[in-house]
């Protein structure tokens, strides 16, 4: 990482007591500075005593790394983001664990990868799609929010939750937000759909529709058996072939409702702490909903140390943008999507300044995974823009799925305007953010991420990853080893999915591409690049073309056996009983199945102009 000569210099002072501040200095001054740092008031340091800051996270949802300005955009509109960036650190190098959200979010939440939690799938698909399933994220997993809720922190997630809701009754909430450490929720348990949109393509797949009929047809099997027997009352055959059809109408009519119909009424839902607010969700006032609680959280807690985990539901489809941006950017209506994303991060930031926090907040921009490259309306991508990476959302190891913007803003503790291009994990975020709570990662497991603040404030070159390991569901397809001697970025393919590279029907008409099966394809060797010259990933090389091409395999392969020896075998949460659709779990503000209701009313809704 370098610095400009004006750069302000940020030290840990001795036992971490305090910190050191070296104001813009010529050249001569600044290397004299540095080395007396360690010396409280020498040319110009100060003490300053270490306080732990409030912490403000952004998530976005898809959004592709070439979609902002500062990652070198041209024609959508970030002005906030970019401002963002302009007073903080750019990530160059900031890898998702996962190429789609469930999983990837996991990891952010934990800090580990998602197979160490059950959060990896073996089938597909690969994420929640029910908000009455009982598959999420174990209560037995410590996220960032319950470490820092135990330091005192007040903390709150506002938006996209996708980690489950209950395990074994509709009000168990064994998966929900506040039973992983955060005080207060608003928003969806799962993610914002097509079928919240009314118009839209289902987002569901027709494989997804098969299985549900055929789940019908069991039960209804099964309803049959039971009705052969002598059961109390209904002796006759008469009134048993009564009963059957009755409850095989009952249970066609709510699979029906679930598989075409009410997935908008059951799956499109807002929630205040435990209590179903609103459904199903009105996309018209969504955006404003998820800014109002957002500034509320703010507002209300900015005289104590607060936690505030912004999930955006942009730009993730259907993409619905209010009239305030809609028709605006250049880029229909994701160009749109974006640009309105980035007003809600400049109103969130306006507010932080607004109540004095500005220079107490540790505040962090990043996406869950790549854009989408299969999201089309007609001839229109409704997708992301990936930059000059390979693949998208989805589609396994390649970098257009992983390799997502991160930002990092801390005034007067972290230096300004410039780029880190070391290899930065979103499940860094965890221990980095606990070691600011003053707190320890827990030691009774694997943390996979690193604590990079000494990274982020310019006290070490390089960061402490040396291998990271890129999984699709629960198959690992590749590995990237960071050989900072050299300063190559070495990747390694074992497996790819099969796509169309320029997007239209990127993986053969599915929704998203297979992590395995004949939807992938096995290479043997694996492929190879050194993403460091060749960051697109075009060019593979070979033992011709690269002479330690042996000795990158060999490495890579005994990390891969070092790796796999710390796992340990945990609850499927992705297998198919656990992502099935259950009635008794679904979450229901009305008279189930008609679920329906609005105790949202005019007055939360948030009047702000641009």
């Amino acid at each position: 990482m370098e610095t400009s000569e004006s750069l302000s210099t940020f030290r840990w002072g001795k036992e971490g007591r305090w910190r050191g501040i070296c104001l813009p200095f010529p050249r001569l001054f600044t290397v004299t500075c540095l080395a007396l740092s360690g010396l409280p008031n020498a040319c110009g340091v100060f003490a300053i005593p270490d306080i732990k800051p409030n912490i403000v996270l952004m998530l976005a949802d898809d959004l592709g790394i070439g979609d902002i300005g500062c990652y070198g955009n041209n024609t959508i509109r970030t002005p906030n983001i970019d401002q963002l960036a302009k007073e903080g650190v750019k990530l160059t190098q900031h890898i998702a664990t996962a190429s789609i959200c469930t999983p990837s979010r996991t990891a952010f939440l934990t800090g580990r990868y998602p197979i160490r939690s059950g959060m990896s799938a073996r089938t597909e698909p690969r994420v929640f799609i029910r908000t009455g399933s009982s598959g999420g994220l174990p209560p037995n997993e410590t996220t960032f929010a319950k470490l820092l809720q135990q330091q005192g922190y007040t903390t709150g997630l506002i938006g996209k939750w996708h980690q489950g809701v209950s395990c074994k009754s509709r009000n168990d909430h064994c998966h929900h937000p506040l039973n992983h450490g955060f005080d207060y929720f608003y928003g969806t348990p799962l993610s914002f759909l097509n079928e919240c949109q009314s118009g839209k393509d289902s987002e569901i797949s027709q494989q997804l529709r098969a299985a549900c009929w055929s789940y019908t047809h069991l039960i209804s099997l099964l309803v049959f058996t039971l009705l052969l027997g002598n059961i109390s009352g209904m002796t006759s055959l008469k009134w048993k072939a009564i009963a059957f059809v009755a409850v095989c109408g009952i249970l066609f009519f709510i699979t029906w409702f679930s598989c075409y119909g009410f997935s908008r009424y059951w799956d499109c839902i807002l929630m205040k702490e435990h209590i179903v607010t609103e459904q199903p969700i009105k996309a018209e006032n969504v955006t404003f909903k998820i800014l109002k609680e957002a500034i509320s959280f703010i507002e209300r807690n900015k005289q104590g140390l607060f936690l505030l985990f912004v999930s955006f539901l942009h730009v993730h489809t259907p993409c619905y943008t209010t009239e305030l941006f809609n028709g605006k950017s250049r880029h229909g209506l994701y160009g749109d999507n974006v640009e309105e994303m980035d007003w809600m991060v400049g109103k969130i930031l306006t507010a932080i300044d607004k109540e004095g926090l500005r220079d107490n907040t540790f505040v962090y921009f990043t996406s869950d995974n790549g854009g989408s490259l299969e999201l089309r309306e007609g001839s229109t991508q409704c997708g992301g823009w990936n930059s000059i990476y390979k693949g998208g959302k989805g589609m396994g190891g390649w970098e257009g799925g992983i390799h997502v913007p991160g930002i990092v803003r801390w005034p007067g503790m972290i230096p300004v305007n410039i780029s880190i291009d070391e290899p930065i994990s979103l499940m860094d975020i965890y221990p980095t953010v606990v070691h600011l709570a003053g707190a320890s990662v827990p030691q009774d497991r694997v943390i996979d991420g690193k604590n990079q603040i000494a990274l982020l404030q310019g006290e070490v070159k390089h960061s402490e990853h040396e291998f990271l390991f890129h999984y699709c569901g629960a198959y690992l397809h590749a590995v990237r080893w960071y050989q900072k001697e050299s300063g190559a970025l070495w990747k390694v393919h074992y497996v790819t999915p099969k796509f169309h590279p320029e997007g239209a029907s990127a993986c053969y008409n599915r929704k998203i591409c297979p992590c395995f099966g004949d939807g992938v394809t096995h290479h043997n060797p694996p492929l190879l690049f050194d993403l460091s010259r060749d960051p697109s990933e075009a060019n593979p090389l070979s033992p011709t073309t690269e002479p330690l091409f042996n000795t990158i395999l060999s490495h890579t392969e005994r990390a891969i056996r070092e790796h796999k020896k710390t796992l340990t075998p945990v609850p499927e949460q992705l297998d198919i009983y656990n992502i099935i659709w259950k009635p008794w779990l679904q979450p229901c503000c009305g008279a189930f199945p008609f679920c329906w209701c609005d105790d949202e009313t005019d007055s939360n809704a948030i009047n702000i102009q641009i």
